[in-house]
C-alpha cells in the first residue's frame, strides 16, 4: 500500500459518519477504570507493606547476628598460664 493510498484510506475513515455508542458504554467504562484503580492502589500498599516487613527483618536479623563483626580466629589456640 502506498503512502496516497494510505492518505485516502485514512480521508475515507475520517469522512464516515460517526458510529453511535452504546448508553451503558461509558459507564461500564468507567466502572472497569475504578476497579482497575482500586487494584492497582492495593497493589502498590501491599508492595509497600511488604518491603517494610523485609526492612525490619532484615535490620533484626543484622542486630542479632552482626555481620560486620569479625568473627574469632580459629587457627592458633588461645595462650593459657602465660
Amino acid at each position: 500500500m502506498s503512502r496516497a493510498e494510505r492518505k485516502a484510506a485514512v480521508r475515507r475513515l475520517m469522512e464516515r459518519v460517526p458510529v453511535v455508542v452504546p448508553p451503558g458504554l461509558y459507564a461500564d467504562a468507567l466502572g472497569r477504570g475504578a476497579r482497575a484503580l482500586r487494584r492497582g492502589r492495593l497493589a502498590r500498599r501491599a508492595l509497600g507493606l511488604l518491603l517494610c516487613a523485609a526492612g525490619v527483618a532484615f535490620v533484626v536479623w543484622a542486630a542479632r547476628t552482626q555481620p560486620w563483626v569479625e568473627p574469632p580466629s580459629r587457627t592458633t589456640p588461645p595462650v593459657r598460664g602465660w
